[in-house]
């Protein structure tokens, strides 16, 4: 495989280099063309979008066509004006998915005053923590959040402005491309969340490669259940609006809120492979007029896939890997999962290969091939002075172009001298039958320095899998030193607000029975 060096790089510093230029399949994308400069902008994607009167947006028995979605943001803008803002500056604000949330955000995006979402189930005290590091002295909350607001302001400084019933305005909606089209934040695993500046003209090249890969087009339904302040939430509600979609959504995922989209007759969503698993338990998860279902975070497995095909014949099926700072990096088409299904089914361990435009390098790869993912694309809003997205992920290109990830860099264990990156044991784990979900650390070890350890979630808490059954399917899957020694069974992860894994919370319950201990010889 070709290899790439950055500018003052040495050889042998990067390996395993793929870009993502080739012809797509058909039906899936085409790569990034030209632009004209003047309209190169997310608001403007979004303004030719919804200049029409069909329905553009949907809440319940709320319904705006696509001018009154316009009007709408138009009237928040003349809101957000009156407040005094400085121009340009990131507002932070408590919303949930909804219609008003929606021309917030076109509003600030057109105005100059940029939403930056926050998580409103996170502590008052996490909220003020990020609050305090944006320059805005006004915090945005909508009525149901006033509230948590008031706890924030008080604890940060700010001053709340509760969300009124918004007005219509005819006005214009207009920026530069380099100006902020909106602000996310990271999900904060290893600390607090870091802001990540969302560009007009990024925001627009991200909803141009996003948009081509999920099919979304003006007769598109979009409905989606992830957080409004994440990348799935808000990031793929900007990429459904510049392609002039109908918009709906949930404020949280559930199976009830998943009838409800399947109700409307919605054609796009996205999620988390944990929620496609909580679906078909239910038996729930047929959806007639599904077209496009868009996963992260997570592989899934191949018997969920094919039990997916099953409830949703015609289903297209992709897995974006990227991150709030750019996405997506790399995709698993649904040409990809339909060959997995088929036979080829270690694909689906992987994230697929490169996005439409995007460059992708192994960095500082070891003897096994394994490094830290580098990026470089148009739709990535983080990056270094040369246009890398160095994603802190640990990861390996196969031959044949497939990304596989291993795991952050942060999380690696040392056993003995040896690397064991979690997310590979994790992903072996998760295809077993009795395993429901399973995380993987490392612990203090007087002899190896660290050993393996997984917290696993049966699939039936009645009957969890015998410890000698995973430790049979994940040795004969991987080399001995990267099976666990000791297996908890829990009822659930530690997650975040975004649904992560915080691993600095997996804590071995010594003091409870049961423990589960199995040794493995040094080397294997």
């Amino acid at each position: 495989m070709t290899a790439t060096h950055p500018a003052g790089g040495g050889p042998n510093r990067e390996a395993g280099a793929a870009r993502g230029d080739g012809a797509p399949e058909a039906g899936s994308a085409v790569a990034v063309g030209a632009v004209d400069p003047v309209d190169d902008t997310w608001i403007a994607m979004v303004g030719r979008a919804y200049d029409h009167g069909r329905p553009a947006v949907r809440f319940g028995d709320l319904v705006w066509s696509g001018r009154e979605l316009l009007d709408r943001a138009g009237g928040a803008a003349d809101w957000l004006d009156r407040l005094g803002l400085e121009p340009g500056a990131p507002v932070p604000a408590l919303v949930a998915t909804s219609a008003d949330a929606l021309s917030l955000v076109i509003g600030g995006a057109g105005a100059g005053h940029p939403l930056a979402p926050l998580g409103v189930r996170m502590t008052a005290q996490e909220i003020a923590a990020v609050v305090k590091g944006m320059p805005a002295r006004i915090l945005l909350s909508q009525p149901e959040f006033a509230d948590l607001a008031g706890q924030v302001a008080e604890l940060s400084g700010r001053r709340v402005a509760v969300v009124p019933e918004l007005g219509c305005a005819a006005a214009a909606l207009t920026a530069r491309p380099d100006e902020l089209a909106a602000v996310l934040h990271t999900s904060g695993t290893t600390g607090l969340p870091k802001p990540v500046p969302m560009t007009q003209r990024r925001l627009a090249a991200r909803a141009r490669v996003n948009g081509r890969l999920c099919g979304l087009a003006p007769d598109s339904f979009y409905g989606g259940s992830a957080p409004f302040h994440h990348i799935a939430g808000l990031g793929n509600i900007a990429v459904a609006l510049a392609a002039g979609a109908l918009i709906t959504g949930l404020p949280r995922f559930t199976v009830e809120g998943w009838t409800l989209l399947r109700d409307l007759g919605t054609t796009h969503t996205s999620m988390v492979p944990a929620m496609l698993e909580t679906l078909l338990a239910a038996r729930e998860a047929r959806h007639e007029t599904l077209r496009t279902l868009q996963y992260g975070g997570a592989p899934v497995r191949p018997g969920t896939l094919r039990r997916t095909y099953e409830a949703m014949p015609g289903v297209r099926m992709l897995n974006m890997f990227g991150q709030t700072e750019g996405s997506p990096i790399s995709v698993l088409t649904p040409e990809d999962h339909r060959e997995a299904v088929a036979g080829r089914g270690e694909l689906l361990r992987s994230v697929g290969r490169p996005a439409p435009g995007v460059e992708v390098r192994v960095a500082d790869a070891g003897p096994d091939g394994i490094g830290e993912i580098h990026a470089r694309a148009g739709h990535f809003f983080r990056i270094d002075a040369e246009g890398w997205l160095r994603s802190g992920d640990l990861g390996r290109i196969a031959e044949d172009g497939y990304l596989y990830l291993l795991g952050r860099r942060t999380d690696m264990i040392i056993r003995g001298g040896e690397n064991v990156h979690p997310l590979e044991v994790e992903t072996v784990l998760a295809a077993h039958p009795g395993v429901a979900d399973a995380a993987v650390t490392g612990v203090p070890d007087e002899r190896l320095g660290q050993t393996v350890v997984a917290f696993v979630v049966p699939a039936d808490p009645e009957a969890p899998p015998a410890p000698a059954a995973l430790r049979s399917h994940t040795r004969a899957r991987l080399s001995g030193f990267k099976v666990p020694v000791r297996w908890w069974f829990v009822d659930d992860l530690p997650r975040n607000a975004n649904g992560k894994v915080v691993r600095s919370r997996l804590r071995e319950p010594y003091e409870l029975h049961g423990v589960h201990e199995l040794r493995e010889p040094d080397k294997g």
